[in-house]
Formats: structure tokens, C-alpha cells, sequence
């Protein structure tokens, strides 16, 4: 992928206490989905009350560093979009709910 254009969109973010929650849209310029086995965290994630990020925005996947997930090609995310929100094991943190093992 070359353009930003060409990155998957996050469409929707369920995490309350991420600083770039808006009202579920997501105003980081691009997330990075990190983790290990069984988490696929977005690595963006601010556990602040304070809200920041960009006044007008769509993120997009900026970076994957889940290689075990189907949609993950040369660490780019291929998905045609992806969710976050919470994870199973800590409602707190925030995953990628789109990730899928290969």
C-alpha cells in the first residue's frame, strides 16, 4: 500500500477511555495494532479522560505487527476496515476485534 487512502479505516472504536474515543469514531491520525499470542492490542490506545487526536478525522491502520493474523500482509493490514474494542481480558485496554488467526 502506498497511500493513506489505501489503508483500512478503523470504523468504529468502543473503548470509553481512550483519549481518541470521540463518540466511538477514533481521531488518531493511524493506529498500530500490537500484541502477543491471543491479544491483538491497538498500541494507540490513551488511557486518558483528556480527548486529543485530530478535529476531523478517519483513522486508519497505520501499522500490524501481528504477522498471525490473516489479515496482516508484510506487517500492513489488508482487512477492508477494522473495530476496536475492548478485549476478553480487560475491558479497560483496547483490541483490533477484527483480528483473525491465520
Amino acid at each position: 500500500m502506498s497511500m493513506l487512502q489505501e489503508l483500512p479505516e478503523v470504523t468504529e472504536c468502543t473503548v470509553e477511555g481512550c483519549g481518541y474515543n470521540h463518540d466511538h469514531d477514533c481521531h488518531a491520525g493511524a493506529v498500530t495494532i500490537a500484541g502477543h499470542t491471543g491479544d491483538a492490542s491497538c498500541a494507540t490506545f490513551v488511557p486518558l479522560s483528556t480527548k486529543g487526536g485530530l478535529d476531523k478525522v478517519i483513522a486508519h491502520v497505520g501499522a500490524c505487527q501481528r504477522t498471525d493474523c490473516t489479515h496482516n500482509s508484510e506487517l500492513e493490514c489488508a482487512a477492508p476496515a477494522i473495530r476496536v474494542g475492548a478485549g476478553p481480558d480487560d475491558a479497560a485496554h483496547a483490541d483490533c476485534l477484527t483480528f483473525a488467526t491465520r
